[in-house]
C-alpha cells in the first residue's frame, strides 16, 4: 500500500495527514506550530507515522503548505537583498519603482534600482533597443551586495525577450546560481503591480529555500524518502524548483488547501467554504472544485500587486477570539485572539481569558475542556453572544456571494464546532468527518496545474486556433511541471477583450491541471 502525506503549516498549529491510494484518511492529527516551524514539521510527521503504523517506505508523495513567504513580508524578517531592474527607459521612467510601497519595507528593498532602455509598446514592436552594456555595469555593481534580482520590462506579457536577454546577460556575469525573477513570468498585465509582484518575489527566495530545506530535513530525520512537492496558492503543487523560483505562490496557500479539502470531503465542487481557525475564519468560494480567483488588485504586506490569488474573505473570529464583556454586560468580539495559548489561556482549559470556544462550551453546543469553568457564565449573554458571532460568519458569506441564490455551505477548521448546522444564506451545511484537518487533506489530494497568460490579436477567422494553441501551452507547462500527460485537461479558460487596445487585442488567460505522474 502507498500513501501520500500531506502537512500545512498554520500560525497556531501545523497539521498533518496520511492518505491511502484510494484518497482515504488513513490517519490525521494537529500539534503546535514551532517557531523554527522545522520542528513543528518533524513532530507531526514523526507522530503522524507512528500512531497511523505505517511503514515510512510505503509513502510516495509528500507535500507541505505554509505561510512562512507571507508572514516574511508582513513582519518584514529574512528578505533578501534584492537588485531591482526596470528595462523601459525612457518611456517608462516617470514612476519609478517602489512607489506606493510602505517606507519600512522600501527602505529595506531600494539600495539597488535601476532604469535601462529597453522595453515593448502592447503589440509587441520595440519602444527602445535593450541597452545590455548598461545591465552588465548593472551586473558589476551588485556583485556580492544582492541576493537576488528582479527584472520587469514594459509589456513583458505580451513579448518577454528583453527580460531574458537581460537575465541571460546578468547570468554570464554573476554566475548561474544568480537567483532572477522576471516579472512575465510572475504578474499580470499592469506595469506597477506586476513590477511590485516581482520584487516580492525575489525578496522571499532565501526564506522558500530555508523552509523547502526544513520540510527535507524533517522528512529526512524521519526516514522518508518520497518526492516531495509544495503547495500553490491555485489549489495545485509545485515542485522545489519551482518553488525556490515562484515562492510568492505559496501566499495564501493554507486558506486555499482547505477550499480543496473541503471540497474533497463534502463531495461538493461548487459550494462556499467557511475555514475557521484559532485566529480568524476564511471565507471564500469553490468554482469546479478550484478557488475562484481574484479578479482585483491583491494587497500583500502594503505592496499592492497583481500576481494570482484566490478570493478570501477574512474575519477576526475563530475558536481562540477573545470576548471582551464590560460592567453594563455589553460586549465586543475580537478581533484578536489568544492563537496557540488557547490550551494554557481559554476558560475551559484553566485560563482566564473569554474565548469564542468558551462560549459554545457554556452553551453546551460543544464539549471541551472542563464546562464546570464556564458554567457561572450568564446564559443569556452567552447567547447573545453567539448570535453575533454567527451573523458575523452570515456577513462574510453574503460578502462573497455573487446572486442571492441560497448555496451550500462547508465548515472547516479546527473552529468549525462552534457554527450552527442551519445559517441563512445556506441551502445546506456540511460539517464533514475530519474537516479540522482539511488544509492538510488539500494538500495531500492536489494536482500539477499549469497556466498561460498571454495577449494576442483575435478575430473571428483565427479565435479557435489560437485558444487551441494557448491551451496546448498550459497543457505542456503542466506535463513539465510533473503532471501525468495522461491525465491533464483544461480547467478554466478566459477571453477578455481589451477595448483600450487596437487591433483586436485580447487577453487569454488558459489554466490545465492533472494528477502527478507515477
Amino acid at each position: 500500500m502507498n500513501y501520500r502525506l500531506g502537512i500545512d503549516v498554520g500560525g497556531t498549529n501545523t497539521d498533518g495527514v496520511l492518505l491511502d491510494r484510494d484518497m482515504k484518511v488513513i490517519h490525521s492529527l494537529k500539534t503546535p506550530t514551532t517557531e523554527d516551524v522545522e520542528t513543528g514539521i518533524y513532530n507531526t510527521i514523526s507522530r503522524l507515522v507512528k500512531e497511523a503504523n505505517v511503514k515510512v517506505d510505503n509513502i510516495e508523495f509528500t507535500m507541505l503548505g505554509t505561510t512562512q513567504c507571507t508572514n516574511a513580508i508582513v513582519e518584514r524578517k529574512k528578505l533578501n537583498r534584492v537588485a531591482i531592474i526596470r528595462i523601459g527607459a525612457p518611456a517608462g521612467t516617470s514612476i519609478k519603482p517602489l512607489v506606493g510601497v510602505p517606507e519600512d519595507l522600501k527602505e529595506m528593498l531600494d539600495g539597488h534600482t535601476y532604469m535601462v532602455e529597453g522595453g515593448h509598446e502592447f503589440n509587441g514592436k520595440e519602444i527602445n533597443t535593450l541597452n545590455e552594456e548598461k545591465i552588465r555595469s548593472i551586473a558589476k555593481e551588485v556583485k556580492g551586495k544582492v541576493d537576488s534580482i528582479a527584472i520587469t520590462s514594459i509589456f513583458s506579457p505580451v513579448d518577454q525577450s528583453h527580460e531574458m536577454r537581460a537575465a541571460e546577460i546578468l547570468r554570464e556575469e554573476l554566475g548561474k546560481d544568480i537567483s532572477i525573477s522576471l516579472s512575465s513570468e510572475v504578474g499580470s498585465i499592469g506595469l506597477l503591480e506586476r513590477e511590485n509582484a516581482t520584487i516580492l518575489n525575489a525578496s522571499i527566495i532565501n526564506v522558500a529555500k530555508t523552509t523547502a530545506e526544513g520540510f527535507e530535513k524533517a522528512l529526512e530525520h524521519n526516514g522518508i524518502h518520497a518526492k516531495v512537492f509544495f503547495c500553490q496558492n491555485d489549489g495545485t503543487l509545485m515542485s522545489k524548483a519551482y518553488t525556490l523560483k515562484y515562492p510568492i505562490l505559496t501566499v495564501a496557500c493554507g486558506p486555499t488547501n482547505s477550499l480543496r479539502g473541503a471540497s474533497f470531503l463534502s463531495d461538493n465542487k461548487d459550494a462556499i467554504i467557511v475555514d475557521v481557525g484559532g485566529t480568524t475564519s476564511d471565507v471564500g468560494v469553490l468554482v469546479k472544485g478550484f478557488p475562484r480567483q481574484s479578479s482585483i488588485a491583491v494587497d500583500l504586506g502594503g505592496v499592492r500587486t497583481n500576481f494570482r490569488m484566490p478570493d478570501i474573505n477574512s474575519i477576526g473570529l475563530g475558536g481562540g477570539t477573545v470576548i471582551r464583556v464590560a460592567e453594563d454586560n455589553t460586549f465586543k468580539i475580537g478581533p484578536d485572539s489568544v492563537g496557540h495559548r488557547i490550551l494554557k489561556d481559554a476558560l475551559v482549559f484553566g485560563g482566564s481569558t473569554l474565548t469564542a470556544t468558551d462560549v459554545v462550551v457554556g452553551l453546551g453546543k460543544v464539549q471541551l475542556g472542563n464546562p464546570e469553568n464556564v458554567a457561572h457564565l450568564d446564559k443569556n449573554l452567552l447567547n447573545k453572544i453567539f448570535k453575533q458571532m454567527v451573523e458575523m460568519i452570515e456577513e462574510a458569506i453574503d460578502k462573497v456571494k455573487t446572486s442571492a441564490t441560497d448555496m451550500p455551505v462547508v465548515f472547516v477548521g479546527g473552529g468549525s464546532v462552534l457554527f450552527p448546522k442551519e445559517i441563512k444564506g445556506a441551502s445546506f451545511v456540511y460539517q464533514p468527518e475530519n474537516g479540522g484537518v482539511a488544509n492538510a487533506i488539500g494538500s495531500a489530494i492536489s494536482q500539477i496545474s499549469g497556466e498561460i497568460e498571454k495577449i494576442y490579436s483575435i478575430n473571428k477567422e483565427n479565435r479557435e486556433e489560437i485558444l487551441k494553441q494557448a491551451s496546448e501551452l498550459a497543457i505542456s507547462e503542466t506535463i513539465k511541471a510533473g503532471a501525468d500527460s495522461k491525465k491533464v485537461e483544461i480547467v478554466d479558460m478566459e477571453s477578455v477583450p481589451l477595448a483600450y487596445l487596437p487591433g483586436d487585442a485580447t487577453r487569454v488567460k488558459i489554466k490545465a491541471a492533472g494528477d502527478l505522474a507515477i
